[in-house]
Order: structure tokens, then sequence, then C-alpha cells
């Protein structure tokens, strides 16, 4: 990116509302009456409290608080008219975060989805759209022209991968989840090593010979120095 399009990309990236856990305001259900009975009843009477939600809205600002998703559900999101990422309580929690887990565990996990949902603010879709969610073009002609041709070695990667026998990946169709996926790791994985300048890094054995550290290597401490406690 050039000076000039990197600065408008920080600009959409400071504007991100985060939207963690829960709302601070709980939807009003008072209206609504669920009674012992048939089920199709209730269906009937849940859609009919909508509706009625839906049209109170016609005429009236944007909710900006509102979600997609509800608190428990397993799940994130970026909407990119809204110009937020959201992240429902139920994902945070153990596989994808778990508080007393190594760094590395939830990096890997809850990490890698926060940096899939930021990424999506600038893959080849939320890329179209501005800090205040409009859709705009703020790329320069030859920073957008070295985008499109980078997304489009991912999505030529995607098409070379064959799902069963002869059907291949549609790269263009999957670009902005692999995009998002490739940006997550990076983001996550980028965020890991700076935690680990600040609280240090492990060297023990298992570590260095898992990921094929050699005498020398900064990862690796002289049997000298190394703890060995059991």
């Amino acid at each position: 990116m050039s000076d000039t399009t990197k600065a408008q990309a920080a600009t959409k990236l400071a504007a991100f509302t985060n939207k963690i856990g829960y709302p601070d305001k709980w939807r009003d259900y008072s209206t609504l009456t669920i009674k012992p009975g048939p089920f199709l009843n209730n269906q009937l009477a849940v859609r009919e409290y909508e509706r009625h939600r839906e049209l109170a809205r016609i005429g009236q600002p944007v909710d900006r608080t509102e979600r997609g998703m509800t608190p428990p559900t397993v799940n994130a999101y970026y909407n990119p008219s809204m110009n937020e990422i959201v992240f429902p309580a139920g994902i945070m929690q153990p596989p994808f975060f778990d508080p007393k887990a190594d760094d590395a565990v939830n990096y890997g996990g809850m990490g890698a989805v926060i940096g899939h949902e930021m990424t999506h603010g600038f893959d080849d879709q939320g890329a179209q759209f501005d800090a205040q969610g409009n859709l705009r073009n703020w790329w320069s002609a030859s920073d957008l022209e070295k985008f499109k041709r980078g997304t489009g070695l991912v999505a030529s990667q995607f098409d070379s991968y064959t799902v069963l026998d002869s059907v291949h990946v549609n790269g263009r169709l999957t670009l902005g989840e692999n995009l998002a996926d490739l940006g997550g790791l990076s983001i996550s994985y980028a965020a890991l090593e700076k935690a680990l300048a600040v609280k240090g890094r492990p060297n023990t054995p298992q570590f260095a010979a898992a990921f094929g550290c050699k005498p020398g290597d900064a990862m690796v401490r002289p049997d000298s120095v190394r703890p060995v406690i059991w």
C-alpha cells in the first residue's frame, strides 16, 4: 500500500466497532407472550412479535448497537456496512479461549478468530467499504491493482485444490474466507510474538524438538542455563 491508501486503511481499522460478549441494552420482549400448548402457536407469536418490531423501525435511525447473533452463539462476524466485528460470549470458551491455557493456545484459537474477522474488513469484499460502512473506493488505482493481483494468487492456489475426483475448489467463490484465514493467522502470530517479547519465551527441549530449533537459535538455551526441575 502507498502511504495514502495505508492511512485510509488505518482510519478504517481505528473506526471498527468491537461488540464483545453481550449487548449493553437487552431487547424488550414484554409484548411477546409464550404459552403452554402447541409449539406452532408460539412460533406464530414470535413471528408476529418480530414483524411488529421490524415495522416499527421504518423511518427510524439505524440502530448501531444491534447485533446479528445472540450471546450464546458459538460464532463471530464482521459486518462491512456497519464496520463492526462481533464476538458473542458463546465463542469465548474452550476450545477457542481459556484464561488458564498457554498463550500459544489462545492466540492460535481465539486470536486467529479475531484476526480472521478483522481481515474481513479488508478482504475482496470488505475492502470495498470505507470506515463509515459506505460502499466507496478508498484505494488508489495502483494499490487496488496490486491488491487484486495478490488476491488473484490466493484464488489460483485454491482453484488447484481438488475436493473430490475432478471437482475443484472455486477460488473466487471462497476468496473472502481464504483471505480472512490467511490474515487471521498472520495477525494472531504477530500478536503472540508481541506478547512473548514482553512475557518471555519457553525454552523447553520438547519445543526445540517439535519446531526443529538448532543450537545457536534464539529459542535454544545452552544446557548449562536450561532449568530442568523434574
